[in-house]
């Protein structure tokens, strides 16, 4: 062989190689596509492609598909690679972590609130966590925040800029009030301490706010963060009940007290101080307050003859200690099928929802609910409405039923939701405005 036909050769098994890649990568960019398509319809026929909340946008001029994206995500198919570009699938199980956001290697994702069909109220807050109202501030979930270490670290850099508008030695009671014991709220209240504040911090539950009603073995999804007085922590995988155990620790250490079940009625402003009226009478003077609180704000009720009786709850504390019980659960998201799903070995469970088929919840729920059912643990009972709850019994209209049902119970937990404090705000003076798809984050 003369040495144009050997080149001849080599430059041929190259092209082949080449070649031979470069269809590989297709049909798998094909086979990707194809995937992501069938799970986006899906999506769709769930109820779970459009964004409720806080929610990644691809910009396709910058994404480059490596996938670091879909590889940072802790949730299930929230993204995915179609035609070699990233794409949303499951845009309503966002938590709004922003691991998508840290992990894009070419800046291609920003966060977004809202979207231009469904708007999410929020309180106008500046970038020093101020509102419209001078001295009341927000942080956390409530001005759009709800991953616990992004509520840690805005709770944190809050209070910093509190500190430079305080005005020495002011007349009111506190430099600072805090409202909400939740994970900003905390974060706050540690800043507050290491900064020398005189501060009082006011929860209308219990210490930890909405963490402290998740179901105790439920997982928290978070990471590492940096806590006020304590330093670094590495959580990635946690239960409930070591974060509260954490922060309880770190608030003894440092001798600080939270008042629970404190709730604020109203915030009024009176020359250079705030006085907080709360609705067991109390009433407190703060030169600056910080508002805490969640988006869920008090639980949504029904509004039914025997809603008021002691076997009625809106959240599920300890479920290991329940057992040998007729419970009707009403709801149809994550909280209540969480509940179902750890009350339904030792108990007799029933699940109430308004309409035809669960919607918007994670992956991991709609995978257990659906084999509990397959396995007769748990009674469903889809297109139903409570009616009334009686001492022994309680009474389930189903739609185009002429007749009710009446069923055996002894607990009742709804599961329906929860005010916004929108209201609340509104009083304080607050300027609530609605997002639609505002980008909350963005390189």
């Amino acid at each position: 062989m003369d040495f144009i036909s050997e080149k001849f050769l080599i430059y041929g098994i190259t092209a082949i190689i080449l070649l031979t890649v470069v269809l590989l990568y297709i049909l798998k960019i094909r086979r990707q596509t194809r995937l992501v398509d069938k799970k986006i319809a899906a999506a769709k026929q769930e109820g779970l492609f459009e964004p409720v909340s806080l929610h990644p946008v691809v910009n396709l001029d910058l994404c480059l598909g490596s996938g670091a994206c879909i590889r940072a995500c802790p949730e299930k198919d929230i993204l995915g690679l179609r035609n070699g570009k990233a794409t949303v699938i499951n845009a309503s199980r966002c938590i709004g972590h922003g691991a998508c956001f840290h992990a894009c290697p070419t800046q291609a994702i920003s966060l977004h609130i809202g979207t231009e069909q469904r708007g999410v109220e929020l309180p106008h807050v500046n970038k020093n966590f101020e509102t419209n109202v001078r001295g009341i501030y927000i942080a956390g979930e409530m001005g759009g925040m709800g991953l616990i270490k992004n509520a840690v670290e805005q709770g944190k850099q809050a209070v910093n800029n509190i500190v430079k508008e305080l005005t020495p030695n002011g007349e009111a009671e506190f430099d600072l009030i805090i409202v909400g014991a939740g994970p900003a709220g905390i974060s706050a209240t540690l800043q507050a301490k290491k900064k020398g504040l005189k501060t009082l911090t006011l929860e209308q539950d219990s210490l930890g706010g909405t963490v402290y009603s998740f179901p105790r073995k439920k997982i928290v999804m978070t990471s590492d963060m940096e806590l006020p007085l304590h330093g670094k922590i590495r959580l990635y995988e946690t239960s409930k009940d070591e974060l509260l155990t954490l922060w309880r620790s770190v608030l003894a250490k440092h001798q600080i007290q939270i008042q629970e079940n404190q709730k604020v009625e109203q915030i009024l402003h009176e020359d250079e101080a705030f006085k907080i009226l709360t609705q067991s009478g109390k009433t407190f003077t703060s030169q600056k307050v910080l508002l805490a609180i969640g988006r869920r704000g008090t639980p949504r009720r029904l509004g039914i003859p025997g809603e008021d009786k002691q076997k009625v709850a809106y959240r599920l504390l300890e479920p290991e200690r329940i057992k040998n019980k007729d419970i009707v659960i009403v709801g149809g998201g994550d909280s209540a099928i969480e509940a179902a799903l750890l009350l339904l070995e030792e108990n007799q469970v029933t699940l109430s929802y308004r309409k035809e088929t669960f919607s918007r919840i994670k992956q991991k729920n709609t995978d257990k609910i659906k084999e509990a059912l397959a396995d007769n643990k748990l009674s469903t009972i889809f297109n139903s409405t409570l009616t009334s709850i009686q001492e022994d019994t309680v009474t389930i209209k189903i739609t185009n039923h002429q007749d009710s049902l009446e069923l055996k119970n002894d607990l009742v937990y709804i599961f329906a939701g929860g005010e916004l404090p929108v209201q609340f705000l509104k009083n304080a003076g607050v300027t609530i405005t609605k997002k639609y798809g505002d980008a909350i984050m963005k390189h």
